[in-house]
Formats: structure tokens, C-alpha cells, sequence
């Protein structure tokens, strides 16, 4: 089978189009024909060495896959072949073939195609627990959401509003960017580009900051958002696109009883309990219309390294997908 893999890490140019040998599902593994592979800023980040966890050379990225089941392991009960799903792996998504456990796996509606499933499941989980799980988000607050226009953005402006945010702050790099962050349902719209970008979240708190701010930049943008939060509010951190880490002073969070608050989906990932329901509450926003989600392009297997030049540039909107 063809799949991209890095045997060291660097830029884009590290991923190689290789021939390997398919996989052969065994236990409770499914051995899933992909028909379609998020891209995300985690790819990224394993391809340059700078992920959460240590990433093990060689490696071949991707994480989340829609497809259908082509083969099962002995001792699967779950899923039969020739059935839809969609799912997070740890690895290997960037490929024709992937293995996944049955238990992870989520039978895709008969109305949603591949393209829409698979840009549900990360960027989906992460607004969602981002927003209700670590930002404890309630109902009247304001929300600030940075690079709206974004995979994980779109949805989490989207997501504020149906649980009950009062106010839902959208910055984008671009006039085209905004104009999506309003078409999803923000009510102000922020050019982070402008100097004084902090000084107009104030302003359109009345002064008083947000309650929940989405931070995944890093550098200064983290800096300035700490500046931007009401008292008790709560910075969530799942990311830091920038590749620059902020000088932070913690003391500083004291005198208003605010906090910053750390992010990682595959946490979220282990805990059935709060993992499924919240895919089940999705999946039913996405088939009562109530959640729409943006594809900002598609491209086959082979343009990989491309697609991380264009998500890293912050030119796209939504999300990128590659086919096999």
C-alpha cells in the first residue's frame, strides 16, 4: 500500500510517498480502507519533533481516518466489514490502510459523506471539551475564539453559541476569515493583525474581559490573551501554532482569580465516559443542521507535504483533507 512517512524530522519535505506492506488486523483490530484523512496542526508538530509526546521514527502521521472496514481481527464482535466509520488513531492515517481498534470506531450516518465525517472527530471533540469539559463554559458568557476561521474555530464559535454564550468574540487574520466567523455565528469580529487587537476584546466587554478564551498560538498572542480575561475567567491552551512559548508570570492570575488551563484531546480520548457522549451530542448537532462544518480543500495522498505548507502558512479556512 502507499502511505507518508518521516524518517526524520523536519519541514515539509520529510514526507516521503512510500510503499509498505498493508497490515494485517489481529484481536480486536479492523483493518480500515481509507477514503479520507484529516489534517492537523498535531501533524505538523510530529513531523518537527515538537509534539506533546515523543514521536518514534519511522513514523507515518495522521491521526484521523474515515473509510470502511475491510478486514477484521479474530476476536472482533463489534463491526462487520463493509461498514462506514470514522475514528482517531494514534498513527498511521497518512495511508491507503490503517489498523484501529473496533471499539474506537463510529458508524458514519447513511447522509454524511467521508469528507464530512472526518472533519468532525478532532477538531469537533476538541471545541467541545475545550469549551464545556476545561473552560466550564456557562450559559451568558463570553467566549473569544482565535484563528476562527480555522478547523477547531469554526466549530467552537459554532458550539458557544448553542451552549448559551451571551457573546462569542471571533479573531481571523483576514476580512475573508471574519466573514466565516460571522457566517458560523460570532457577534464580534477581531483582526489579530492589528496592534491593538487585545484592546478591542476589552472594549467589547465593556471592559470586563471574557469568561472562556481558546488560545492555540502561543508567544505573544498567549500573553496578550491573558490580558483579555474577566475576572474568574479561563484560558484554555491546546496549542501553539507559532512555535513560540510565552513568557508567563502565574502570580499574575491571582489578584482576579483567573486561570490558564491545559488541553490534550487524547486525555479526553481515554475516558469513555466523556468521550462518547459528547461524539453522540456532535453527530446529532451535525444531523439536525445545527452544526456546519467548512472543508477548506481536499488534495490526494501524494501533495502531504503541500497541505502542511498551506496549514502553516494560515492562509486556509476550515479543514484540509488528503485522499488516498
Amino acid at each position: 500500500m502507499k502511505a507518508v512517512r518521516l524518517t526524520e524530522y523536519g519541514g515539509p519535505e520529510v514526507l516521503n510517498l512510500v510503499e509498505i506492506d498493508k497490515p494485517a488486523p489481529t484481536g480486536h483490530e479492523v483493518l480500515i480502507e481509507i477514503k479520507a484523512i484529516g489534517v492537523n496542526y498535531a501533524d505538523t508538530a510530529r513531523r518537527e519533533g515538537q509534539y506533546v509526546v515523543k514521536t518514534p521514527l519511522p513514523f507515518i502521521p495522521g491521526a484521523e481516518i474515515a473509510g470502511v472496514v475491510a478486514a477484521v481481527g479474530d476476536q472482533v464482535t463489534k463491526v462487520k466489514p463493509g461498514t462506514r466509520i470514522v475514528t482517531l488513531i494514534e498513527s498511521g492515517g497518512y495511508a491507503e490502510y490503517a489498523l484501529a481498534d473496533e471499539r474506537a470506531l463510529i458508524p458514519i450516518p447513511e447522509h454524511l459523506d467521508f469528507h464530512t465525517a472526518v472533519a468532525l472527530p478532532l477538531q469537533g471533540l476538541s471545541a467541545y471539551h475545550i469549551l464545556k469539559t476545561m473552560g466550564r463554559l456557562e450559559k451568558g458568557e463570553s467566549v473569544l475564539v482565535h484563528a476562527a476561521a480555522g478547523g477547531v474555530g469554526t466549530i467552537a464559535v459554532q458550539l458557544a453559541k448553542l451552549f448559551g454564550a451571551g457573546k462569542v468574540i471571533a479573531t481571523a487574520s483576514s476580512d475573508e476569515k471574519l466573514a466565516l466567523a460571522s457566517e458560523m455565528g460570532a457577534d464580534v469580529l477581531i483582526n489579530y493583525t492589528e496592534p491593538d487587537w487585545e484592546q478591542q476584546v476589552l472594549e467589547a466587554t465593556g471592559g470586563k474581559g471574557v469568561n472562556v478564551a481558546l488560545e492555540m498560538v502561543g508567544g505573544e498572542v498567549f500573553n496578550k490573551t491573558v490580558k483579555c480575561l474577566a475576572t474568574f475567567g479561563r484560558l484554555v491552551v491546546f496549542g501553539a501554532a507559532s512555535g513560540e512559548q510565552a513568557r508567563f508570570y502565574p502570580s499574575s492570575l491571582m489578584a482576579r482569580n483567573q486561570s490558564v488551563i491545559g488541553f490534550f484531546l487524547p486525555q479526553i480520548m481515554r475516558k469513555p465516559e466523556l468521550l462518547q457522549p459528547s461524539l453522540v451530542e456532535l453527530l446529532t448537532y451535525l444531523a439536525e443542521g445545527k452544526l456546519k462544518l467548512t472543508i477548506g480543500g481536499v488534495f490526494p495522498l501524494e501533495d502531504a507535504a503541500k497541505v502542511h505548507i498551506l496549514l502553516q502558512s494560515r492562509k486556509t479556512h476550515g479543514k484540509l483533507i488528503l485522499e488516498p
